[in-house]
């Protein structure tokens, strides 16, 4: 069997290498564009409303030329009251319904199943009207709406939720440009809603400005400010945020002006908002020369991040980028439908644009660094498994052999994901150093830890911990925590996997299936073939790995910022990046005491009840040695959390100086392995998804090993009480193997989905119980008047109090695990004295030592 498991592992090192992608650091393109069947009118048409009812594109009213005559040529503007939808993007458009009268430069947006239309103006003049369109059934039906405060055309606006947002425009014939902020609640019953004048941005009236919205603030950028005799037009770069609440932000200036640039504003990714082309001044022509001397748009496509402030170039358009035409999200592609494409002539063309994710950059010596990583661990699970003797006591505690040193770095590894090697960086990209403290807990919680839950859980020799609850309380306690962490562990072994891989399939470029297979044979083989002890060693050598690529990474994103580490440090304290605390009582935010009771109490279930922690500091020779274990791992966390948010902020700064190399499609949690298969040199950049191979490979082989514990120890060897050691030893191996094909199962399956909300739900849902289970312990250890009855009273109604309390969503998940741990124990010790059974009293006091 060792030697079938063996040739597996070498095995999917060679597919691994066979199958890497060698990509340059070439140009990237963030999107793929094509045309939909143009818009029927012939000249086409500009300023029309358009958005997506029930399915369907529609584009309805606008403007032209007929015959494409300029007006310097002696043409005539004409507005239309067409509305035209298209229900298929490879089918053909037709004639749906009539405006309410010709109407053209309004604002369009797409709601719920209905596209909302305010405002506009045609040859009469303008308009302050609002109404919704849906299309039913191969019709148009139209919904009245609150008119606007006052006529308004060339304005900009969202939708935040239900809340219609209008910024700007011009409101008659005179030209002038508004400085006004508008906005409507669609969620009010119909005859309740009314428009409210707000606050307006500390820059100068504007028309034709680009309005955008991320994570619930109002964006505004660029338009032309109309004013003076002869209505003099001044474009504008300036761009503005404004937050419901706190009111309106200056933000970075434009690199150029984008007036009438197609709007809202993209959304890309999680930090992203784009803009495409529009007028920057210096196309604007009113007669036949100019036009001839300058034939179009901007055509550059320009991001602004909501996290680094900073502006930068993602591309271009085609050839004819239009201006005056709203943008449409339509079945996963933005539409562009019609539109100017030169100053005063129209296009009928749709472009659709796609948005692709750029390739990994993954290098041969890249892949040459991770295949011997793998070989390291190939080779370690041959030395292990050769001199690992046949028995559960070696499988699970490594036959009590495993040095202090070893235990804690594995006890460090073990907790320390590929989950947390790419969300700490992205957390202190993204905000500051808050979260730090939290990780810092685990120094407090140490000395706890060895005092008064160790001499317990040496003294009575156990091998799963959930076996203290039996010998406290009663078997069914037992089994009811063994159950809660075998149902968390197995849940979350398909997440650790799946998000993973997910991120080495992006940098690298190959298939997410052969990660997640890659991942999942390579540590089912080595925890199979050497037990614990292979797990251990491993993760030894994983830790070096991982600290040692993250520890480059810093040093090398510093030296690649203008200044060094000097710079990185200087630019993070201007912006307030090192904050370590947020001074208030907010409950609902990371606040300093929520960080610190939070944080403690969430350490404290981690080491007092979790399996995976605990199966490490018993496979130590003595007591004193399981200390020292304990202490090794909270003492190495330090420095680890110094270099992980020391990256992200490293990178923050990068990023700010380099806007145009990060991914606009990115997560931010993609921050970190985007910026290491693109820009740290070829060699170190292998090294460091080494290291993020390693961090995930350590949590699933934890898991994996102290789940077949629990399951052996606490299930098979109850229910099967008279099978020998030799017997359950085959179970426990059997059972890693197919916790492993389970696992890889669930992650194939995330796949399929395209989606992992629903498991991100499930999971948290299932986290709940971390809390719950901590409580049982804390009331096993601290309170001997609960009883078993008594217990899982506690257990129960701690679960569903905090299920609500994370429901209604008044309290920071911080303070989860305090909530469940108060909640277990009051339960618990008053619901004791209902249940008529003795109470069995721990073998060890907690002072007592033994070695």
């Amino acid at each position: 069997m060792k030697q079938r498991l063996l040739y597996w592992l070498l095995s999917t090192v060679l597919i691994i290498v066979s199958n890497a992608a060698i990509a340059d650091n070439g140009p990237q393109t963030y999107f793929q564009w094509t045309e939909l069947p143009p818009v029927p009118d012939t000249t086409g048409l500009a300023g029309s409303f358009a958005g997506v009812s029930n399915g369907a594109l529609v584009v309805a009213g606008g403007s032209n030329f007929p015959g494409g005559k300029a007006p310097w040529s002696g043409g005539t503007k004409t507005w239309y009251d067409n509305i035209y939808v298209l229900e298929q993007p490879g089918g053909q458009w037709k004639e749906a319904g009539r405006l309410p009268h010709p109407l053209a430069y309004g604002v369009s947006l797409t709601w719920k199943d209905a596209l909302i239309c305010l405002g506009g103006n045609d040859a009469k003049g303008y308009y302050a009207s609002a109404f919704l369109m849906r299309y039913i059934n191969g019709s148009i039906h139209t919904e009245e709406l609150p008119d606007m405060p006052r006529p308004n055309a060339n304005a900009s606006g969202v939708l935040i939720g239900d809340v219609v947002y209008i910024a700007g425009g011009v409101s008659d014939a005179a030209g002038q440009s508004e400085k006004s902020f508008w906005s409507l609640d669609l969620s009010q019953a119909a005859d309740k809603r009314t428009w409210k004048e707000l606050s307006t941005w500390p820059g100068p009236s504007r028309m034709l400005s680009v309005a955008g919205t991320m994570n619930g603030a109002f964006y505004l950028f660029s338009g032309v400010q109309v004013e003076g005799a002869g209505n003099q037009r001044q474009y504008l770069k300036d761009a503005y945020r404004y937050t419901p609440g706190s009111g309106w932000t200056r933000l970075a200036d434009m690199p150029h002006a984008t007036a009438a640039a197609p709007g809202p504003a993209f959304i890309a990714g999680q930090s992203h908002l784009l803009v495409f082309g529009g007028d920057d001044g210096r196309y604007f022509a009113r007669n036949m020369e100019l036009q001839d001397r300058h034939p179009g748009f901007t055509s550059s496509v320009i991001g602004y991040n909501i996290i680094t402030d900073s502006w930068a170039s993602f591309g271009n358009l085609p050839a004819w980028p239009p201006v005056t035409t709203p943008a449409v999200l339509w079945q996963g592609k933005l539409i562009l439908p019609g539109g100017e494409a030169r100053p005063a002539v129209r296009t009928p063309r749709v472009l659709a644009a796609t948005p692709t994710q750029p390739s990994g950059a993954f290098r041969l010596i890249d892949w040459m660094v991770v295949g011997l990583y793998f070989l390291l661990v190939v080779g370690i699970s041959v030395v292990v498994s050769r001199k690992m003797e046949s028995t559960t006591n070696d499988f699970f505690l490594g036959g009590g052999k495993i040095p202090w040193w070893a235990a804690g770095l594995s006890i460090f590894g073990s907790k320390l994901s590929a989950l947390t090697f790419i969300a700490i960086p992205a957390k202190a990209y993204a905000t500051d150093w808050v979260y730090f403290l939290n990780n810092m807990m685990i120094v407090a919680v140490a000395p706890i830890i060895v005092y008064f839950y160790l001499p317990y859980f040496r003294k009575m020799k156990l091998t799963s911990v959930y076996q203290y609850l039996e010998i406290r309380f009663s078997p069914n306690v037992k089994l009811l925590g063994s159950l809660t962490f075998v149902v968390f562990q197995v849940s979350r072994l398909g997440i650790v996997i799946y998000l993973p891989a997910l991120v080495l399939s992006a940098v690298t470029g190959i298939n997410i299936l052969i990660c997640i297979l890659a991942i999942t044979v390579i540590t089912t083989a080595y925890s199979v073939s050497g037990g614990i002890e292979a797990v251990i060693w491993t993760e030894v050598m994983q830790v070096a790995v991982l600290l040692g690529g993250a520890l480059l990474s810093l040093v090398f994103i510093a030296k690649s910022v203008d200044g060094g580490m000097g710079q990185v440090v200087t630019e993070a304290v201007q912006h307030d990046k090192f904050r370590l605390a947020i001074l208030r009582w907010d409950i609902t935010e990371p606040v300093l005491w929520v960080v610190f009771v939070g944080g403690f109490l969430t350490q404290l279930v981690t080491y007092s009840s979790d399996q995976v922690v605990v199966q490490r500091y018993l496979t130590t020779a003595t007591e004193k040695e399981a200390r020292r274990s304990i202490y090794t791992n909270a003492l190495l966390v330090i420095p680890a959390s110094l270099i992980f948010f020391a990256v992200g902020t490293a990178l923050w700064v990068y990023f700010r100086h380099h806007p145009a190399l990060l991914n606009p499609h990115g997560n931010t949690d993609d921050v970190f392995p985007w910026y290491i298969s693109q820009q740290l040199p070829a060699g170190l950049s292998g090294l460091v998804i080494a290291g993020l191979f390693a961090a995930t490979m350590s949590t699933i082989s934890s898991s994996m090993n102290s789940i077949a514990t629990v399951i052996t120890t606490d299930f098979y060897q109850r229910f099967k009480p008279g099978t020998s050691d030799r017997q359950r030893f085959i179970f426990a191996r059997r059972a890693t193997m197919l916790l492993g094909v389970l696992g890889c199962i669930i992650a194939l399956y995330l796949v399929s989905l395209h989606n992992t909300s629903i498991w991100d739900q499930y999971l948290k849902v299932i986290g709940l119980f971390g809390g719950c289970l901590a409580g049982m312990f804390l009331a096993g250890i601290f309170f001997p008047r609960i009883n078993a009855g008594g217990v899982i009273t506690g257990f129960i109604v701690s679960a569903v109090a905090l299920y609500f309390v994370q429901a209604a969503g008044k309290v920071n998940f911080f303070l989860y695990p305090a909530i469940a741990i108060l909640i277990c124990v009051i339960v618990g010790y008053v619901s004791s004295g209902f249940f008529r059974e003795s109470v069995k009293r721990t073998a060890v006091p907690a002072s007592e030592k033994v070695e």
